[in-house]
């Protein structure tokens, strides 16, 4: 089965880290709201989720996936880009435990989930503001001996790698090429965003479903070209605070 670490809004959450784009005010409650809502659509997919609250006094807090990778064999708590979010990782280790083995890559080594795409046993690792070289060697060090390959990918103009790539499925991705080399994808099918919908990179897949931004026509219908099934979700207030669909949980298990 397939489960979800997800954590409710904090309300400090316009306090949250920006760093490509300007800072514009956060409605508390309408962000609450598509955050319930989409934790809501995980649940309609099948998804077992797991609410978390204790993080609250840290403004990026709903943001988990930064917090830790997660693979089949084990979960590897992050090395956060920024010291605001250092003290994120003890609640999303003491969660993620309950379920899997756990790993450590710790400072002068920083790691972000964000900046991590698995692909099978390739995990592609944006060098970014928040990903160092440090960071990147630790990850390929402990995921060697399982069987994974992991390998470098610049990001350019975007927070992490998966504000700008994305996949739609095993073989394709979804990339906003301004925002990243390409030369790492090399062998994939590689889909473009609209360049009107730049922010409309990132997907997030639950099983054979797609989830896609709303607010991204442009999107919705090249992807509704090539997924199984597509779900609509809106987080326009979330992505004021540099957010995509991934941003907001940590998806493990099997949908099977």
């Amino acid at each position: 089965m397939l489960r979800a670490l997800t954590h409710k809004v904090s309300p400090r959450i316009a306090e949250c880290e920006v760093t490509f784009i300007n800072r514009l005010p956060i409605n508390l409650r309408l962000a609450v709201r598509q955050h319930d809502d989409y934790c809501d659509a995980l649940k309609k997919l099948g998804v077992i989720v797991k609410e978390l609250s204790e993080n609250e006094s840290y403004p990026d807090s709903c943001f988990v996936e930064d917090t830790a990778i997660v693979v089949d064999e084990l979960a590897i708590v992050c090395s956060m880009g920024v010291s605001s979010r250092r003290g994120e990782t003890n609640l999303i280790e003491r969660e993620l435990s309950k379920y899997l083995e756990i790993a450590h890559i710790s400072l002068p080594a920083t790691i972000e989930g964000g900046d991590v795409l698995r692909l099978g046993k390739k995990i592609f690792v944006g060098q970014s503001s928040r990903t160092n070289l440090e960071g990147i060697e630790e990850l390929a060090r402990i995921l060697e001996s399982y069987g994974y390959s992991v390998l470098q990918v610049r990001t350019k103009g975007s927070l992490h790698l998966k504000s700008a790539c994305t996949a739609i499925d095993e073989e394709t991705l979804f990339v906003n090429p301004d925002w990243v080399e390409l030369d790492a994808f090399r062998g994939f099918n590689l889909l473009y965003t609209p360049p009107e919908e730049p922010w409309s990179a990132n997907l997030l897949r639950v099983g054979t479903t797609v989830c896609v931004q709303a607010g991204f026509p442009r999107a919705i219908e090249l992807i509704e070209r090539i997924a199984e099934r597509i779900e609509v979700i809106d987080i326009s207030e979330l992505r004021k605070a540099e957010a995509g669909l991934t941003c907001s949980s940590i998806i493990f298990g099997s949908a099977s």
